[in-house]
């Protein structure tokens, strides 16, 4: 399945999710359609405490003020289930959603997923009416889009 074109509607995904805030974990369901009215940055990522991986989790985590000053949350989005993504959280210090994405169908509809592998790390920028409007696919996986590269693309919306 290809990815997703630039300027048509972002597909629907739902997927369960957590967030460490002061030591509390919080559990919830996140829906892109629930975001309407803001843009959302979706980070997939292949896995948690991966070298990569956490790299560019953490320099989202460092970054995630200006993203929110911006009104655009961020979702970290792995295979992973959430007991996973606690300890990543903890461990690292992130405070913003990482959602499981356990059977991958989130990244089968974004195009993403390689059969055996995972997932092509990506970021997908959806705009406040549900609309893709930016978009970096990875090929290996060693690179990924920075905060400044992410938060320029924000702007332009």
């Amino acid at each position: 399945m290809a990815t997703p074109d630039v300027g048509k509607p972002a597909p629907e995904i739902t997927l369960p999710g957590l967030v460490v805030s002061d030591g509390e974990r919080r559990d919830e369901q996140y829906s892109l359609t629930a975001q309407r009215g803001h843009p959302v940055v979706l980070a997939f990522y292949p896995g948690d405490n991966t070298a990569v991986c956490t790299k560019q989790m953490c320099s989202y985590a460092a970054g995630i003020e200006l993203f929110r000053s911006l009104g655009a949350p961020v979702w970290g989005i792995s295979p992973q289930g959430l007991d996973s993504h606690e300890s990543f959280a903890r461990d690292h210090g992130l405070s913003f959603p990482l959602l499981a994405d356990t059977s991958r169908e989130a990244a089968k509809t974004y195009g993403i997923a390689i059969a055996g592998l995972g997932l092509r790390r990506s970021v997908f920028l959806i705009d406040a009416d549900g609309v893709l409007r930016w978009k970096q696919v990875g090929l290996v996986g060693l690179t990924y889009a920075d905060v400044d590269t992410i938060t320029e693309q924000i702007r332009k919306l």
